[in-house]
């Protein structure tokens, strides 16, 4: 779906066109043909810094520049990503730059860098690795459900290649080394998207999610660091990474996502016996409303969203599958819209196309009962 990284004078406009095709699937990490069920995703990120060269937030510009020219070469050439794309941060517009983060293959962070930063992403967008973000590199694969071992198996080897062409900057005793000292150690970060719509039901997702953070956990939003949990949509990871190996780091993740799990799992259970009536209600408002609204918010579409994805695994809609509600999910994110658009849309002009393109692949929808 990709093609390979763009050259020459047109590369800007070929790179934009590369960014178009993106628009054309929902990514790796929501591709799936079946419910993944509460998981919805799964993600693995490794920091890593050259040795020797100072870190992005310290280096002037012409040494990031170097830096990023030098890398971008590297990893046009992995034999471990499939067909690699390298985007240069500082010839993508605004635009492109929110489709890439909604996507989850760029940060916040690397959407403000310009000169000297860039991103390689991988055919049907599974791996990404972004070149002087915080880190000289963020190494991330991703994919649909509860897959983190697979993640880590996959992207140990796309770093191992790396390594064979980079000295790391590792310290004996301390592991890698980083530009945020919570990340020294194995550098490794495990991420699960959780969607705990039922929880939410019930009133009992704030305290679930205070026990996380009270065992050291980082439970964020849809799009990560600084961003809120709308549409029960919630990334839980790992916050340290010294001191454990990255399979104890991950098996301690991997037994609280299933604990996780089964909390959820009861608290849809008690609403199909006891709260029926009130799912139902909620589930048919949410349709309702997103097939008759003629402004739609993004945050308020997210929690429609929800209970109506929530609907759909608890078998109260027909004629709509998980697949579709993924696609709108992320169809209807601000930069989504305007990069379908072709334009910069202000506020009220993307709520309305927003209102529009869930109305278009809600219809033929219903209510079973």
């Amino acid at each position: 779906m990709i093609a390979g990284p763009a050259a020459g004078p047109n590369g800007c406009n070929d790179m934009r066109m590369v960014i178009d095709e993106l628009l054309k699937g929902p990514g790796s990490w929501l591709s799936t043909r079946k419910s993944t069920g509460v998981v919805i995703s799964s993600r693995v990120r490794l920091a890593r810094n050259v040795a020797n060269v100072a870190f992005p937030g310290w280096a002037g510009e012409d040494e990031r520049v170097r830096l990023c020219g030098r890398l971008q070469g590297i990893l046009s050439d992995l034999r471990t990503v499939s067909a690699p794309s390298v985007f240069d941060m500082a010839t993508l517009d605004t635009i492109d730059k929110d489709v890439l983060r909604e996507r989850h293959l760029i940060s916040h962070e690397l959407c403000e860098r310009g000169r000297g930063s860039a991103v390689a992403v991988g055919a049907e967008e599974r791996i990404s690795v972004m070149i002087n973000e915080e880190d000289h590199l963020r190494l991330q694969a991703m994919s649909p459900g509860l897959n983190l071992p697979a993640m880590l198996k996959e992207l140990n080897a796309v770093d191992t290649e790396i390594e064979e062409r980079v000295e790391y900057a590792f310290a004996d005793g301390k592991g890698y080394l980083t530009a945020c000292p919570s990340n020294v150690g194995t550098g490794m970060r495990a991420s699960a998207m959780l969607h705990l719509g039922g929880l939410r039901m019930v009133g009992e997702v704030e305290p679930v999610v205070n026990g996380l953070e009270k065992m050291g956990l980082a439970v964020r939003g849809l799009l990560g660091e600084g961003t809120e949990a709308h549409g029960s949509m919630y990334q839980v990871s790992n916050q340290h990474t010294l001191g454990e190996s990255e399979d104890e780091i991950l098996g301690g993740l991997m037994m609280i996502i299933e604990d996780l799990i089964q909390h959820e799992q009861n608290a849809r259970a008690r609403l199909a016996e006891r709260g029926a009536t009130r799912l139902a209600d909620a589930v048919s408002r949410a349709r309702g409303l997103l097939l008759h609204c003629r402004i739609l918010g993004s945050q308020e579409a997210l929690d429609l969203l929800s209970d109506l994805r929530l609907g759909v695994e608890m078998g109260l809609v027909a004629n709509l599958k998980i697949e579709r509600l993924n696609e709108i999910m992320l169809l209807t994110q601000p930069g989504h819209l305007q990069k379908m658009a072709r334009k910069i849309l202000n506020p009220e002009e993307r709520d309305v196309l927003r209102a529009q393109i869930v109305q278009s692949r809600l219809k033929g929808t219903s209510i079973v009962g």
